[in-house]
């Protein structure tokens, strides 16, 4: 069977299928959350049609999607366990991207026939957590534990505990400057029944909808992007392993770094470590609380003479096979991943090391860390589809289930310029953050300072939906993996 440029069998093709379908299907349930609560606003103060807010706030995500840096999408598959990305195309690997998957379809489901606004970044984190746990138990000799990146699981945490509290308050700082500074009344007003506001008025709100959606598609869209080029990687290494549209003049820079910073490894460790001992060597460095030691400076010496010498004179990837490409891919992973961790350590402190070794992690990072068009396409398809197809659930529950009164023009557009803010801060950052706890806690904050009162039942179930997605989707992860492992390996015989 051929399938994006390769051939494979019937069995591969059809675990191919049904992880693209997953990761898509994320995505488009990702939809009726995220990309909804942008729509509310403009909504509920007549703004604009239903049907045209969902068009304009899907086009403007597939805008954002295709104008990502990435930066997301990589910070999310940072968080999984070492191994399993490394070995993804095996049967851990597709159990790891199942149970991913799988358990945060259905918690966001069950939250959205709910009506309540779940964050689909939380469920995603939550999910990778409990499939590193059962990784860590399944695993002969793993520690309980050590299957999660806990330093970057720490500051994915860090940014989307502190964005709903952000968003809370600077929404209603806002609310009250521009009361202070504006003084037209209509702007803090309930919209006259099928009323369009006032011209500018509207165009604001078309403006901060407008911002969201995009933002929302250059952060949230990425969450999907990273996962659906890991199982790429690892079913089709022949056509994905390293990025297809890598130009001569950027394999000679490798080069050209990778002999510039061979020096500092070296005179850290004179012998070289090379092969299997080496990735070895290096994959423990990468788990939690390991320091570089002689043999991580001899793997990282010997690697690096590994890959000058392999791209020596090369003018792309076409000369190597399809396992070639895939330990190219590993060696240059786990090369730019140690990299990073010896500087985030400061375990290397001299300037002008730092600088080379930062500017060498960024070209190899180039090779494994990009996202063909057509995925970006993808996705924002998806998000715009659910968007379109189960938007009302939660932009019923942030319009007028939220506060006791009506929203004004003046919340919607205070809502909705901080998220946009949020998110667009975020995204630059690297950081992932949910558009749903953003906009929700701005959309509360408004009513707060606005005096409008607040629906407590709401709140309450809003805040148990919150703290509960993090436990539920770690259980859910976990038990998940460790059924699609047992059934991969020892039904299937997938290994």
């Amino acid at each position: 069977m051929h399938i994006l440029g390769s051939e494979m069998s019937f069995g591969t093709a059809f675990f191919l299928i049904l992880a693209l379908g997953l990761a898509l299907s994320f995505e488009f349930v990702n939809g009726f959350h995220d990309t909804a609560n942008a729509v509310a606003t403009v909504i509920y103060t007549h703004s604009l049609k239903p049907t045209t807010a969902v068009v304009y706030s899907g086009l403007l995500n597939l805008l954002g999607v295709l104008t990502s840096t990435g930066l997301v999408a990589f910070s999310i598959v940072s968080l999984l366990p070492v191994e399993l990305v490394l070995n993804v195309g095996s049967g851990a690997g597709f159990a790891m991207v199942f149970a991913l998957l799988i358990s945060a379809i259905i918690w966001n489901l069950g939250t959205w026939y709910l009506g309540l606004p779940a964050s689909s970044s939380h469920t995603l984190v939550g999910s990778i957590m409990g499939v590193g746990l059962a990784n860590s138990l399944l695993t002969p000799g793993h520690v309980f534990g050590e299957g999660v990146n806990w330093g970057k699981a720490y500051d994915v945490f860090a940014s989307l505990i502190v964005s709903p509290i952000v968003g809370f308050v600077l929404s209603a700082l806002l609310l009250l400057a521009m009361k202070f500074l504006i003084r037209s009344k209509s702007l803090y007003q309930a919209p006259a029944k099928d009323q369009p506001p006032p011209w500018p008025i509207r165009g604001l709100l078309w403006l901060t909808c407008g911002g969201v959606s995009f933002f929302h598609g250059s952060n949230d869209g990425q969450k999907g992007m990273g996962l659906i080029v890991l199982i790429l990687v690892g079913v089709l290494p022949a056509t994905f392993a390293l990025n297809p549209a890598t130009k001569p003049e950027d394999i000679a820079a490798i080069v050209q770094q990778a002999q510039t910073v061979q020096p500092i490894f070296s005179k850290r460790a004179p012998a070289r470590i090379t092969g299997k001992e080496a990735v070895d060597n290096l994959s423990d460095f990468m788990k939690n609380g390991a320091k570089a030691n002689d043999y991580t400076y001899a793997s990282l010496s010997g690697k690096n003479a590994d890959i000058s010498q392999e791209l020596g004179g090369k003018a792309n990837f076409d000369g190597l096979t399809p396992d070639q490409r895939k330990n190219f891919r590993i060696d240059i992973y786990l090369m730019s991943s140690s990299i990073d961790k010896l500087i985030k350590g400061k375990t290397v402190t001299d300037p002008a090391e730092v600088s080379a070794l930062h500017k060498y992690s960024g070209l190899l990072q180039n090779e494994t860390k990009y996202i063909p068009t057509w995925v970006k396409f993808a996705v924002a398809l998806a998000l715009g589809l659910g968007t379109m197809i189960g938007w009302k659930r939660i932009v019923v529950t942030v319009g007028e289930k939220i506060g006791k009164e009506h929203l004004t023009y003046a919340q919607g557009a205070s809502a909705e310029i901080i998220a946009m803010a949020t998110i667009g801060m975020a995204d630059r950052w690297g950081l992932p953050v949910s558009t749903t706890h953003v906009l929700s806690s701005g959309v509360a904050g408004t009513m707060f300072a606005n005096r409008s009162g607040l629906q407590m039942d709401t709140l309450r179930n809003l805040l148990l939906a919150w703290v509960l997605t993090l436990p539920v989707c770690v259980l859910l992860g976990a038990a998940i993996f460790s059924f699609s492992f047992y059934v991969l390996l020892h039904v299937l015989g997938v290994h």
